[in-house]
């Protein structure tokens, strides 16, 4: 949660660059919920400059081994350039998970580490020790180069 904080915190300080020094920035709608008794929250906010934020949080199988915080919400803006931005994460037991248009992505995997992926994918090994493997192990000779098996 900390991490989205900072997010927000970090858009409205780069969009501040966007008005002049000294005008201050209304701020148009605010909205904050809780913390409530069962640990979620949600708030939201527009200000004058065209910053637009919410986000909602809540605690997931509360009381158990695999409770976990999560967290989703949303920002939008203007760049300094004039491209807009808009940006959708969720935080949880998994990470923070940021999707936008301007976030950079991976390149594409290439089709001969793919097709090796899917046949690995397809042809798990045997997860208990003592059962059969079609793979036998390739030993090296450190007085020859011959293999033995």
């Amino acid at each position: 949660m900390k991490v989205v904080i900072l997010v927000v915190l970090a858009l409205i300080s780069t969009s501040n660059s966007q008005q002049p020094q000294g005008e201050p920035i209304p701020i148009i709608r605010y909205d904050n919920e809780g913390v409530n008794a069962d640990g979620s929250y949600q708030w939201s906010f527009e200000t004058g400059n065209g910053i637009v934020a919410q986000e909602q949080g809540q605690i997931k199988n509360a009381g158990s081994d695999n409770e976990a915080a999560e967290v989703q919400g949303s920002v939008q803006y203007t760049d300094s350039d004039g491209t807009p931005i808009s940006l959708n994460y969720i935080a949880n037991e998994d990470g923070f998970q940021p999707q936008g248009d301007h976030l950079p992505t991976p390149p594409p995997i290439p089709p001969a580490i793919q097709k090796a992926l899917e046949w690995i994918a397809a042809h798990p090994e045997p997860d208990q020790p003592g059962q059969a493997s079609n793979v036998q192990p390739v030993l090296y000779s450190k007085q020859s180069s011959q293999r033995r098996y």
